[in-house]
């Protein structure tokens, strides 16, 4: 096992937990990965080993079938199949966020119905709040819906949905304009929408189209969509939670889990990064030796680990400050930002360790290349992260003079 991310204090589930992903990431995932992602093909045989697994339901409450994990398990899992390809992390984490949601604020009904099913993989979670337009501003959001009877009739065009055509379930975020006072900020009228689809693209449901894949540089494998709603009528029993207007405060709590997501997938890609560049070190030779001994390779890789060590300690806080009930934003936040930009560079060095070898489709590093800048923006883009960082600092250390 690598001296490196190791994480001190795990239980013997935890641990046995985690030996088991990570042979399951060596045997089926690192073997067929870059094959398949060259491919931009749906990693279906690797789908259905995680849901042999239980992963699908590794937070979900014991009590709805699942193993009732930690974040912190999640988020170490998560790592590792980061390591093994970046891709099937993504399938399984907008599924989570949905499970979170509706563990956190679904109503009984909703929890009964869904939560068994989304321990066993039956059901399969998406959450959409980006539009066309939107980018980071949430607020802005202009998909509505109308109340019409025991239904909402919902209309807009969102974009970047994760899992888009593979789910059945996407927690969808819309502006209802019920018991919205004059003057109350814009988030204040956003509702959470649970919508049950069928799988596949086109129309496939009256009222919404899932349109073909989005074609992207990395993260391929995924399928990344729109989700057209024109006159979808959705059951208002399936209001996340049962009352309008708490979608914007349902949603960010969901993405704080999203952002300890997304920095343990940093950490996964910049460890798998590590490892590839310290081994084609100690194996290339230029002027009599291997480049490893060379002083400029030394401290790349010096430099590396010390990042990757780093990143996975910001993470682990994270997500221990979520399990234990504290407001977590700050730390999510920063593990986020640091964990993307420590990627970054350290697949920067080790595509640089590569050489002219690093450019060849051969080599797994060019596939970890074009799949770390998507976790620059991804649940927030580092100016986003530095923002949320920056006011909840000037929170914590108010100048009372």
């Amino acid at each position: 096992m690598s001296r490196l991310a190791q994480t001190h204090g795990l239980t013997d589930v935890q641990r046995e937990i985690l030996a088991t992903v990570r042979d399951f990431v060596d045997k089926e995932i690192l073997p067929v990965a870059t094959e398949l992602e060259h491919r931009d093909e749906y990693p279906q045989a690797i789908v259905d080993g995680l849901r042999e697994l239980g992963l699908f339901g590794l937070m979900i409450p014991e009590e709805y079938g699942g193993l009732g994990e930690s974040l912190l398990t999640y988020a170490l899992c998560v790592e590792e199949i980061a390591r093994g390809w970046m891709s099937v992390s993504g399938i399984i984490n907008t599924h989570f966020i949905v499970a979170y949601l509706l563990q956190r604020h679904g109503t009984q009904e909703q929890r009964e119905r869904f939560l068994p099913r989304m321990a066993a993989g039956e059901v399969r979670g998406a959450f959409s709040m980006s539009e066309p337009g939107l980018g980071s501003d949430v607020a802005a959001i202009t998909s509505k819906a109308v109340r019409d009877g025991d239904a909402y009739v919902l209309t807009g065009q969102k974009m970047w949905l994760t899992n888009g055509g593979t789910s059945t379930l996407v927690a969808v975020l819309c502006r209802t304009g019920e018991g919205r006072a004059e003057g109350d900020a814009p988030h204040r009228s956003l509702t959470s929408f649970l919508v049950e689809k069928e799988p596949g693209f086109g129309e496939v449901r009256p009222g919404l189209t899932i349109p073909g894949k989005i074609e992207k540089m990395g993260y391929k494998g995924v399928d990344t969509t729109e989700f057209i709603m024109d006159g979808l009528r959705v059951p208002a029993d399936r209001v996340l939670g049962g009352a309008t207007g708490r979608g914007f405060y349902q949603m960010m709590d969901g993405v704080e889990v999203g952002r300890v997501n997304v920095a343990a997938r940093g950490c996964g890609v910049a460890r798998r990064a590590f490892e590839l560049g310290i081994a084609y070190a100690q194996q290339r030779h230029t002027f009599g030796r291997p480049i490893a001994q060379h002083q400029a390779v030394q401290f790349k890789l010096a430099e590396m680990a010390t990042k990757v060590e780093a990143a996975h300690a910001m993470m682990v806080n994270a997500a221990r400050k979520k399990d234990s009930g504290e407001r977590n934003d700050l730390e999510a936040g920063m593990a986020k930002y640091l964990a993307s930009e420590y990627c970054k560079e350290v697949v920067e060095d080790a595509f640089r360790i590569h050489g002219g070898y690093g450019f060849s489709k051969e080599y797994e590093i060019e596939r970890l290349y074009r799949e770390a800048p998507m976790l620059l923006i991804g649940e927030g883009t580092a100016e986003i992260q530095k923002m949320i960082i920056g006011r909840r600092l000037l929170e914590e250390y108010r100048y009372q003079g």
